[in-house]
């Protein structure tokens, strides 16, 4: 039956055409957005701590692998295990015992000439047992009157020393394992309470553990503010935040330290108004290295220096998900060869790289930054909505490292400043380990006792004294050993 093909039918062929390229379209946008998701969603299941700023404790069980060409440092050419020169910590053999127990054979033991033959017999080898005996010293403190003085005449009545106030009490020795093991162990009051009662078999209440940590805490409040002024004071400093719970909230502990001090503090707040409170950033007037967090730009009267080893995860991470981007391979030999002739200089110690150098790695940092700009054009503005479109993470990063230039290369221009923030990272590791331990804070209060005699104890470490020693002395009242 032959077709009548009228204009009508012609017009309706065409509409429906029409139509059905729009769905397609619609279909092929739905399709690309769908894909674009899923590849942010895996680039998020993939995420650890050697592509992204996530810290080692969220790997959980199932660590990342390893992959020697995703190394952040590079290939350094030394072995592995402790290099040459290295003393190490190791038991070594005592001058003066304090027992020696001889080792006859079996049947020496029982014979009537044993005494005789140990006289004349020789010793073969000598082997070293280093043990410990978990003893309880109960000191008696007794008032002593004398009544009739032939010096003075009359009565003369001693008196109690300052610190001994009750009739019964703990010793300092006591105090200091306590509070030692609740925050350099990050042991929590109940497992510290069924330590100290199995071991020493004394009744301390975890009420009374407690006590002692925040007594401690007290008695540290003004080297707490000693440390806070000498770290505003600083030249450089590292800086660095990472969340916590107390009290069933989430809290955010702010860390400002250098190689000699070690400053910690609470806050609800993660960004400028808890950075604020902590009473070091507004002050301070020379160089903050951190992780590029928008925060710290709020900071306009301090030099700023970016983390490279958080770039380098970051690159990591983006090269894991997006191959194509062949200009994150060449950022990386860049940061990598620069902190190698960084560290040779400071290792021959010069005072600067070479202009030679510096010229040359200012040239091509801006033409990768230039060749990422080619391979992520910057999105075109949408008819329906003002702006631009939402930038993807990989040009939000090019961005970041046009814009923060100076920052992110100041590692080679000034040697004196690092090129990476592991300072502040390592002195804020003992907060996961605490809560991973102890689960969390049961209040502020309990948490900023905490941050403040960690801060004393780390800065004791860094000036070569161990952790129950400076608790020992500051319960003794002499907490500016930290500072002598």
């Amino acid at each position: 039956m032959p077709i009548n093909i009228t204009e009508e039918f012609v017009r309706n062929l065409m509409e429906q055409n029409a139509a059905l390229i729009t769905q397609v379209a619609n279909l092929t946008a739905t399709v690309a957005s769908l894909t674009q998701t899923i590849k942010e969603l895996q680039a998020q299941i993939n995420k650890n701590s050697k592509n992204s700023s996530k810290p080692p404790s969220s790997d959980g069980l199932k660590k990342p692998p390893v992959n020697k060409d995703r190394s952040l440092r590079g290939k350094s050419g030394k072995k592995q295990g402790a290099q040459d020169g290295h003393n190490g910590v190791h038991l070594s053999v005592l001058a003066d015992p304090n027992e020696i127990k001889h080792h006859m054979h079996s049947d020496c033991m029982n014979c009537p000439y044993h005494d005789s033959c140990l006289e004349k017999a020789c010793v073969k080898e000598t082997r070293h047992e280093l043990d410990t005996d978990f003893t309880v010293n109960v000191i008696a403190h007794e008032l002593v009157l004398v009544k009739n003085c032939p010096m003075h005449g009359g009565e003369r009545l001693g008196n109690f020393p300052k610190d001994i106030k009750a009739t019964v009490q703990y010793g300092k020795n006591l105090q200091a394992l306590v509070v030692a093991l609740n925050t350099v162990g990050a042991v929590s009051v109940n497992r510290t309470h069924e330590i100290l009662s199995s071991v020493f078999n004394i009744p301390l209440a975890t009420g009374t553990i407690k006590n002692m940590v925040t007594r401690c805490a007290g008695l540290l409040s003004d080297t707490y503010e000693q440390i806070r002024k000498k770290m505003a004071a600083l030249g450089l400093i590292h800086c660095d935040e990472t969340g916590t719970r107390a009290d069933g909230k989430t809290w955010w502990v702010h860390n400002a330290s250098d190689s000699l001090f070690t400053f910690l503090s609470i806050n609800r707040k993660r960004g400028w108004l808890g950075m604020n409170d902590a009473g070091i950033l507004p002050e301070f007037r020379g160089i903050v290295v951190h992780d590029c967090w928008g925060s710290y730009w709020k900071y306009t009267d301090c030099i700023h220096a970016v983390c490279c080893a958080h770039l380098l995860r970051e690159l990591n991470g983006i090269e894991e998900n997006h191959p194509e981007q062949t200009w994150v391979k060449e950022f990386k030999e860049l940061l990598l060869e620069m902190k190698k002739v960084k560290d040779k200089a400071v290792e021959q110690e010069k005072e600067a790289v070479s202009y030679y150098h510096l010229h040359k790695y200012d040239k091509r940092y801006d033409e990768i930054i230039k060749k990422a700009y080619e391979e992520n054009p910057l999105p075109e503005s949408t008819g329906k909505k003002r702006g631009r479109k939402k930038k993807t993470k990989v040009l939000n990063l090019v961005s970041r490292l046009e814009n923060y230039k100076e920052s992110v290369c100041l590692f080679i221009k000034n040697l004196c400043v690092p090129f990476d923030n592991n300072q502040a990272e390592r002195d804020l590791r003992m907060i996961k380990v605490k809560t991973k331990v102890s689960g969390c804070f049961r209040s502020e209060e309990g948490a900023q006792e905490y941050l403040t005699i960690m801060s004393y104890i780390g800065t004791a470490h860094k000036h070569g004294i161990n952790g129950y020693k400076a608790i020992r002395e500051a319960l003794l009242g002499n907490p500016d050993i930290i500072f002598n």
